[in-house]
């Protein structure tokens, strides 16, 4: 699916007029069009620059600056495995190695058919309960190389992929 500067314009419009025009409103704007888009495409910083009348350099040094957006596309479902020390220790890499074999991608790329993009980050904070894998909103906690079937086979996530379960904890 590719988006066109005819698609962003109008959505990225709509997402302006709900707040004002003024360069306080560029991280809720960000926000919000990363949400429509699940990243930041170059024609919606543009229309974002032009409706906060804010120079483009500062939207995009806004946009560059915070790792929550990202200015490649993603997939519907991002998967964060923690490489903070507690879950780097329990396994993690075990996890990202089973993730890349399963998804047929390396860590920081995105499925084919844009249903999953995976990524390390260093700390989620849950550490008791390491190693933890982050998949959009849903933690999995305790996590090992055996739970990444049972985390990709979670119907929330996709009614569609049908490796075989492996036991564990989810």
């Amino acid at each position: 699916m590719t988006i066109t500067a005819e698609d962003i314009r109008p959505k990225v419009d709509e997402i302006c007029g709900r707040y004002p025009s003024e360069e306080a409103s560029l991280i809720e704007v960000l926000h919000d069009i990363s949400e429509e888009f699940r990243w930041l495409p170059g024609d919606a910083l543009k229309r974002a620059s032009e409706n906060l009348e804010i120079p483009i350099a500062r939207v995009y040094a806004v946009a560059t600056f915070y790792k929550g957006f990202s200015l490649t596309p993603r997939g519907e479902k991002v998967v964060k495995v923690c490489k903070g020390t507690a879950c780097h220790v329990r396994g993690a890499d075990r996890c990202i190695e089973e993730f890349e074999r399963l998804l047929e991608i390396e860590m920081g790329e995105t499925t084919e058919d844009m249903k999953y993009t995976i990524e390390i980050v260093n700390c989620v904070g849950a550490c008791a309960a390491a190693p933890v894998i982050v998949v959009n909103d849903k933690y999995y906690k305790n996590s090992s190389a055996h739970t990444v079937h049972d985390i990709l086979d979670n119907p929330e996530l996709s009614a569609e992929r049908a490796a075989p379960k492996s036991g564990g904890d989810t």
